[in-house]
């Protein structure tokens, strides 16, 4: 399978960073961080998450990076971070066992994954790693270039 990024890769619909959250299972936990978050001024633009016994854990997007990771730190709450990839993959049983599977055997973890949408045959994903660089190899997506400052 080819993974691609979608059409609109680097256009305005750019994720931004990717926290994973990890917060205790009881009622109340989100509601806290997200009402934090709201008071700075802060926008939630993604959120998925699941719970496991005693624990939850959340991947959020918001529209101001640098503010959330100061809320998140400010209240002690677990989290990792990263870039998002964004990766379009036929919509089909096995396609996200062959996507993980090619990731694992290039030794690259995956620490959030989100359905950001779905086109026809297509599914858009946004998902975070632990080498984003190895990842956009082993996938073939396009190397992420940083500019020098030119000061």
């Amino acid at each position: 399978m080819r993974w691609t990024q979608p059409v609109w890769e680097g256009n305005a619909a750019r994720m931004g960073q990717s926290f994973v959250i990890q917060l205790d299972n009881r009622p109340g936990e989100l509601a806290h961080v997200a009402r934090a978050l709201a008071s700075r001024g802060i926008n939630i633009h993604h959120i998925a998450g699941s719970a496991a016994s005693e624990k939850l854990c959340e991947m959020v997007t918001t529209d101001d990076d640098q503010a959330a990771r100061e809320v998140l730190r400010s209240m002690g709450i677990p989290f990792v971070e990263g870039d998002a990839l964004h990766v379009e993959m036929p919509d089909v049983p096995g396609a996200l066992a062959d996507f993980s599977e090619r990731l694992a055997a290039a030794g690259v973890s995956v620490t959030g994954i989100l359905v950001t949408g779905r086109r026809g045959a297509v599914s858009e994903v946004a998902v975070t790693v632990d080498d984003e660089r190895k990842a956009r190899e082993i996938l073939g997506l396009p190397a992420i270039h940083v500019l020098a400052d030119a000061h």
